[in-house]
């Protein structure tokens, strides 16, 4: 398919940028449509880990046209950087392979006093932002007062900011955090601006362009179908569409597109989740431990934007089917079926109970999830390491088994399964 949509299939993390990456060699173009640098995607080549929060994954493969679409909050400050640290790792970055959407919207330090202030005044009742100013920013946005990247291109840009800072600063006064000095800030973009001018271009024209020329563009998601505003476990969600139709409004791609597409959906072997929120099937304990690992390895779950250890627990089937109604996905990847190896047994969430009585889907989305027990099903685990396999037929018997179990759940085959962080550490199913 000319347009290959991934998305993650649970509360993000799942493992997108290594699974963006395997695809990548087949692509043409590679596009963020949502999010900002809230996201992490992790991408480990030999002895090389690439992290990356705003550029996608694809950008590694040389050729590669990166796309930063309309639908995407950016900051200036975390780009640059991410351009910097990649150039050192000898990938080049030019206005040839970086575009960036004229109507991409701008986050601002502004932005960032603000969402601090926010998560303070909530208390306890914090929705663990990440604190990079991602939801003012979209909050901006749909209020129609944001800076977008366009108006880098104006004369008048650093007083657009000056007073873009001075009218948050009233906001940030009723919460009781200190004023920002705009001074340092609009000198700050305007150095931006004049680095930036380059990268930007209409995206929107130029991905039709390629559609049309018969290229293949690889979408990847920010966040998952689970941090939706809208289909997510609503209000501990980020503030942009995660799913895959958002894919469209997010690049201004009409929906002749989607005749074009497939969707490919990347859930974890087990279920994880950063912040507050409800999650049926999480575990505590020396068992969590064991499914978290330590930290010292970058395939431990840890966040990697936060750091922030990940709460986890068994893979949510219902949660996981929703998912795949939400987004059209045609098939499954799964990753990190090799953190389950040496259980003996494992867990499966197959449906709820609630008053007694069972539910397999959820009849108003997961925003309350609070009624409902997890109803599970117990397969046996296995034994052997399967970080060296890379045909199905050598999975183990009971890993195998796992994975058709889940299929068969979610209603779709399953296509990849990563057994370990590397590139190639992935098994394709004939």
């Amino acid at each position: 398919m000319p347009l290959r949509v991934i998305v993650g299939a649970q509360w993000g993390d799942e493992g997108k940028g290594r699974i963006v990456d395997w695809f990548a060699g087949g692509a043409d173009f590679n596009a963020r449509f949502n999010g900002g640098d809230n996201a992490g995607h992790t991408v480990t080549v030999g002895n090389r880990i690439f992290k990356l929060h705003l550029i996608p994954s694809g950008i590694i493969h040389p050729g590669m046209v990166a796309v930063l679409g309309n639908g995407m909050v950016i900051n200036p400050r975390s780009l640059f950087n991410e351009i910097d640290e990649l150039t050192q790792l000898g990938i080049r970055i030019s206005p040839e392979r970086l575009r960036i959407s004229y109507a991409a919207h701008l986050i601002t330090p502004a932005h960032q006093a603000m969402d601090k202030a926010l998560e303070t005044a909530r208390g306890k009742d914090n929705i663990g932002t990440t604190g990079r100013g991602i939801g003012p920013a979209y909050t901006d946005k749909a209020t129609r007062r944001g800076l977008r990247v366009a108006d880098m291109l104006s004369a008048d840009f650093s007083e657009r900011v000056g007073e873009h800072v001075a009218e948050t600063n009233l906001t940030l006064g009723l919460y009781g955090a200190s004023a920002l000095d705009p001074a340092p800030i609009c000198a700050q973009f305007r150095e931006y601006a004049e680095r930036l001018k380059p990268y930007i271009a209409d995206t929107s024209l130029e991905l039709e362009a390629a559609l049309q020329a018969g290229k293949t563009i690889l979408v990847e998601a920010a966040q998952g179908t689970l941090l939706d505003l809208d289909f997510g476990t609503y209000p501990f969600v980020t503030s942009s569409s995660t799913t895959a139709p958002g894919a469209l409004t997010g690049l201004g791609l009409g929906l002749g597109a989607a005749r074009q597409a497939s969707v490919i959906g990347v859930a974890k072997a087990f279920q994880t989740r950063v912040g507050s929120g409800p999650f049926p099937s999480e575990l505590s304990g020396d068992l969590a431990n064991r499914l978290r690992g330590s930290g010292s390895n970058p395939w431990d779950e840890f966040g990697t934007t936060t750091g922030r250890p990940r709460r986890v627990g068994w893979l949510d089937g219902v949660l996981l089917r929703y998912a795949v109604r939400i987004n059209g996905i045609n098939e499954l990847t799964v990753t990190k079926l090799d953190i389950l190896s040496g259980m003996e047994n494992i867990q499966l969430c197959t449906a709820y109970r609630r008053d007694g009585n069972p539910v397999t889907d959820l009849p108003f989305g997961p925003a309350d999830l609070s009624p409902y027990e997890p109803v599970y099903e117990q397969l046996p685990g296995w034994k052997e390491d399967v970080g060296t396999v890379r045909k199905w037929k050598d999975l183990p018997a009971a890993a195998q088994a796992y994975l058709e179990r889940i299929a068969s759940l979610a209603g779709v085959p399953i296509r990849l399964v990563s057994v370990g962080p590397e590139r190639e550490q992935v098994v394709e199913k004939e």
